[in-house]
């Protein structure tokens, strides 16, 4: 069993900062990816943010067009674990938002594994 804990949601003015972390625990191999997807009312669930466990000593990462330039994230790889700073938030940012972490659970098995998701609402 891999378990999959977020933090940090909330409700926040226009233009305001968020940190949201996450963090995986349990039988976990090995780490290809964990990333940050948002899903808001009536629309498809979409990928925010990823780090790529294997490049280097932080991760490749990787970003939607809509937060590029306003949201960072980042992973602490000792504790299998990744934060998402956002700043300059907009209205449109407002969705539910999970943590999602993949890749193997044993040599041979996979693992793909969601958090329970944490609210980000932004509004004046």
């Amino acid at each position: 069993q891999v378990q999959v804990v977020e933090s940090g949601g909330g409700l926040v003015q226009p233009g305001g900062s968020l940190r949201l972390s996450c963090a995986a625990s349990g039988s976990i191999f090995s780490i290809v990816h964990m990333a940050w997807f948002r899903q808001a009312p009536g629309k498809d669930r979409e990928l925010v943010a990823r780090v790529l466990w294997s490049v280097g000593s932080t991760g490749s990462t990787d970003y939607a067009d809509s937060v590029k330039g306003r949201f960072t994230i980042s992973r602490d790889g000792a504790k299998n674990s990744v934060t998402l700073q956002m700043n300059g938030l907009k209205p449109e940012d407002t969705a539910v938002y999970y943590c999602n972490i993949r890749g193997y659970r044993t040599r041979f098995e996979t693992l793909d594994s969601w958090g329970q998701g944490t609210q980000v609402t932004v509004s004046s």
